[in-house]
């Protein structure tokens, strides 16, 4: 089966169920599947794709995976406690065919409870769909494209102090080509490759595990706060009294970087460490970063900037050329690590859409990464934060 253990997803899962089991303990949540790659024929793969999810509702987590969550400086003893009781229920996921070939897939329950489908559904769809398109693949292929773009970080000490993380389960061609391309990296990148997102991974061959926030605790705080209108706020605030410090990395795409410029005032530029860029021209919106934390009495050089959207090589040679030196630099490159073999990968991505029955949804500086099932809040939300498109 494809899902091993419950640990095989991104870290941020886990720091946000923390906060999740602290704050929203009651907190109903439901998410929905998209695949946004068009003629794509899912529905014949839904009994194959039912049997994984059967399969991942039967995993706990070990001794051995509790242990190493506990080692995390950041996971506090009790919700590793309920951590060694907790298991998936397949009864909260809801999955059919369409007539148009695509999937309905629905995820819907307790927000603790559910939390943790996300990335392995989307890991299962994924290998589901490549294991049953006709021969092809070149593995070959696949590690010259690796090789050439290690080669493309460690043939000139420009890029010494450059560093990568691997941003890729979601979207992985599969879990043992993951495997297979981050002991590469890690063999032939040294010291430039930072870690993964993935914890499991991460317990299994020594790396660093990475993620602060995802979109949907940002947007489950637009029903979970006060009042709409300060839930960006909401949301820091509380990521902060959990933390007090750590995991000091802050989203600032869900409501567009206007809106989060407006919100991310003096008090959380010297709080947190940095901020994570996922949708947008990331040059402009590193400029902008760069400019706000100066007016606002930080020295930019002090601060994190993590890239993490659509990114390849090229790409993050070039944002590091612009950014070093005026800020510390991260990336989390995904998809062009681990689904770079020669078939189209698939986008595909699976967001909350309810919280406690209220619509919720994110405005990204990228219109297409929006989602959501209620046209009226969402020109409501646009409203709310001033959002032009």
């Amino acid at each position: 089966m494809i899902i091993q253990s419950l640990l095989d997803t991104d870290l941020y899962k886990f720091t946000m169920m923390q906060v999740v089991l602290h704050h929203f303990p009651g907190a109903h949540a439901e998410y929905r599947f998209r695949c946004r790659t068009p003629g794509i024929d899912l529905a014949r793969h839904v009994d194959e794709i039912r049997a994984e999810i059967a399969h991942l509702s039967t995993l706990q987590f070990t001794e051995a995976e509790l242990a190493f969550l506990r080692g995390l400086r950041f996971v506090k003893s009790d919700f590793a406690d309920f951590l060694g009781l907790f298991r998936l229920n397949q009864k909260y996921v809801r999955i059919a065919p369409l007539p148009d070939g695509q999937l309905e897939v629905a995820v819907e329950g307790p927000w603790l409870h559910t939390i943790l489908f996300e990335i392995p559904l989307l890991a299962i769809v994924n290998e589901v769909y490549f294991r049953n398109l006709p021969p092809g693949t070149d593995f070959v292929e696949g590690r010259l494209r690796l090789t050439d773009k290690i080669a493309l970080l460690t043939r000139d000490s420009e890029f010494d102090d450059l560093r990568i993380a691997d941003y890729g389960t979601r979207r992985r061609y599969s879990r043992d080509w993951q495997e297979e391309v981050l002991l590469t990296l890690r063999d032939g990148l040294g010291e430039r490759f930072a870690g993964t997102s993935n914890v499991w991974y991460a317990m299994k061959h020594g790396l660093v595990p990475h993620g602060t926030m995802a979109h949907e605790f940002l947007q489950a705080c637009q029903a979970l706060g006060p009042r709409l209108r300060d839930s960006q706020t909401f949301a820091l605030e509380t990521w902060a009294r959990e933390y007090r410090g750590d995991l000091g990395i802050a989203l600032s795409d869900v409501y567009g970087l206007d809106a989060f410029l407006r919100d991310f005032d003096m008090y959380f530029c010297k709080l947190f460490d940095g901020a994570r860029h996922d949708s947008g021209d990331p040059f402009i919106w590193g400029e902008r970063m760069i400019e706000h934390w100066t007016r606002n009495r930080c020295d930019p050089r002090t601060k994190l900037m993590v890239f993490s959207d659509g990114l390849n090589f090229s790409l993050v040679m070039e944002l590091y050329r612009r950014f070093r030196g005026r800020a510390r630099l991260a990336f989390g490159i995904g998809t062009n690590l681990t689904n770079d073999v020669g078939p189209e990968p698939l986008q595909i991505v699976m967001k909350m859409v309810r919280c406690n029955g209220a619509p919720v949804a994110k405005l990204s500086d990228s219109p297409a990464k929006n989602m959501c099932d209620d046209v009226a809040y969402l020109a409501y939300l646009r409203q709310v934060f001033q959002i032009a498109n």
